[in-house]
């Protein structure tokens, strides 16, 4: 399978004004890619682009939620650059918090932001894609879709639909000139964590001690991260782990698909605490 020549072509990266996103972002426009950036943070999209080589990108703010813009979006971006080569989706949010913490709207909403704003962005593009001589699709999945903690419901079932319809759409899709892959990152020094939500239920600061103790655990740069993106992406990779304890979750749970979490458990204690009171 050849790989991607993105000197000169279109990648689409949702969740583009920060993190991740952004990180890829800087990563292909240096080489020579042509961008358009997707984020509901008009700024942020701005201040980006700004960084980025004048007349190579544009922007567009969109709520991948709603699918009306984002079809709109998808329009847009063929009229702009004429054709799609690589969708890499980026755009996500976390929740934390015990099931009987956790309204039905707030688990509703990440699903919607993780999992359908993903299927959107990759419905809406497809055809363009499918145009091209040859493309992928870069979905972004997660540490969590391999194994499933505690206190993560809402982020661990979008994650594991995001590795789903990953793998679905990559055998729909076998003999066409789309190929498909998702990315599991374990611990990336985002965000994402940090600024993410939690229950309205959880004292606030038991939720930010518990973002805490998830973040001091995080190991990868987001450079090195976004690097690792790119070469699957332009590789065309069907499956790509990032960071060592990815590959370690990855080992345990097809080693123990059923007591996994009793080697999670311990070192995820803090980090999954959502009802012990600040001492």
């Amino acid at each position: 399978m050849a790989k991607l020549d993105v000197t000169g072509n279109v990648t689409v990266i949702t969740g583009a004004a920060s993190g991740m996103g952004a990180q890829v972002a800087r990563g292909l426009a240096a080489r020579g890619a042509r961008l358009a950036l997707i984020d509901r943070d008009a700024d942020g999209l701005a201040r980006l682009a700004s960084d980025l080589p004048e007349g190579m990108v544009t922007t567009h703010t969109v709520d991948l939620i709603d699918d009306d813009a984002v079809a709109e979006a998808a329009a847009e971006i063929e009229r702009a650059h004429g054709g799609v080569q690589s969708l890499i989706t980026c755009a996500g949010s976390s929740m934390l918090g015990n099931l009987d913490q956790l309204t039905m709207a707030e688990m509703r909403w990440l699903m919607d932001v993780n999992l359908w704003g993903t299927v959107s962005i990759t419905k809406a593009l497809l055809p363009a894609l499918r145009r091209s001589p040859a493309a992928h699709i870069t979905h972004l999945a997660s540490i969590y879709a391999l194994g499933a903690p505690a206190g993560r419901i809402p982020y661990a079932m979008s994650k594991y639909a995001v590795r789903g319809f990953t793998e679905a759409l990559r055998h729909e899709l076998e003999g066409s000139t789309v190929t498909v892959g998702a990315i599991y990152p374990a611990g990336v020094k985002t965000g994402i964590i940090l600024h993410g939500r939690y229950a309205a239920a959880i004292d606030p600061a038991i939720a930010a001690r518990a973002a805490e103790a998830q973040a001091h655990m995080y190991e990868t740069e987001p450079e090195e991260a976004a690097e690792i993106i790119i070469r699957a992406t332009i590789e065309r990779r069907a499956r790509t782990l990032i960071g060592r304890k990815a590959y370690l979750v990855d080992w345990i749970t097809r080693a123990m698909p059923v007591r996994y979490w009793n080697l999670m458990r311990g070192p995820l204690r803090e980090a999954t605490d959502t009802t012990t009171p600040i001492a």
